[in-house]
């Protein structure tokens, strides 16, 4: 069985928490694992994350309870394989468009003669040859989550979902927000609009949904929206809100006169994760 399948059955009426780790440090990842978040994604798509950085952090993170799901860079069948075989068990695939896009997507992470995925006898993913008849059993334990970034990639979402072996949908709010001529306006009502659909709409076929938001603020207005499963920021922007958030707070006042000073630029970032 899938862990992060688990994890969305066993939701209950709360939601799963989870968050991004874009550090590409396997000792940040695994202090995120110890925070608590019930998954966590960790980032091939917009990191300096390499295959063996990534065997790093999926060691690391499997001391704790979070549950990893990696972003692969692209829906690209190699890279897909060679994640897998790295020991990935549930993908975050990004910018899936239609339904062709998501079949190739589930394609790449399945063994003859489900899928294309390349087989190797000795692998991570196969704990080294161990996992009795994993060849076999592979299909079964891999989980596959599509990112919808766009206007028309939403407009598809009933067709998306209704692909066999898509366990999840992901809406990305920044891609989505830059597409509609909202870059960085994560929140803008338009934005906000279509995103309370595609919930909406999810719920109506009974495929889960998640998205990310910067604030537990903005998650809050997703939970409300419907979405299943939510992160919130990355291990980078909770570090950088709360350094500078120190920056800004001893620098408020001069230390020695007690006159105000402004502060500093970029402290309170409006967007991202």
């Amino acid at each position: 069985m899938n862990p992060f399948r688990q994890l969305l059955r066993a939701q209950g009426a709360q939601a799963p928490i989870g968050t991004w780790v874009m550090s590409a440090s396997p000792i940040v990842a695994e202090a995120v694992g110890c925070a608590g978040f019930d998954w966590g994604v960790l980032d091939m798509e917009h990191t300096p994350l390499d295959l063996m950085d990534l065997v790093h952090l999926l060691q690391a993170v499997g001391n704790t309870k979070m549950v990893p799901v990696v972003r692969v860079p692209w829906n690209d069948t190699t890279n897909i394989k060679r994640v897998l075989d790295a020991g990935a068990q549930t993908l975050l695939v990004p910018f899936v468009q239609n339904a062709d896009e998501a079949a190739r997507a589930v394609a790449a992470t399945r063994y003859p003669p489900d899928g294309v995925r390349g087989m190797a006898g000795m692998s991570r993913g196969s704990r080294f040859g161990t996992t009795p008849d994993y060849l076999r059993a592979a299909n079964t334990m891999m989980g596959v989550v599509v990112q919808l970034e766009t206007p028309e990639s939403i407009a598809q979402l009933e067709a998306i979902a209704a692909v066999p072996g898509v366990d999840a949908l992901f809406v990305g709010p920044g891609d989505l927000s830059g597409v509609m001529g909202h870059p960085g306006n994560l929140t803008h009502p338009d934005v906000l609009a279509l995103m309370a659909e595609a919930a909406q709409r999810a719920r109506a076929v009974g495929k889960p949904i998640g998205t990310v938001g910067g604030t537990p603020e903005v998650v809050n207005r997703y939970r409300a929206m419907g979405y299943d499963y939510l992160a919130v920021a990355s291990d980078l922007g909770l570090l950088m809100r709360a350094a500078q958030a120190a920056v800004t707070a001893l620098r408020a006042t001069d230390g020695q006169s007690g006159t105000a000073r402004p502060p500093a630029e970029g402290a309170k970032p409006e967007s991202g994760y």
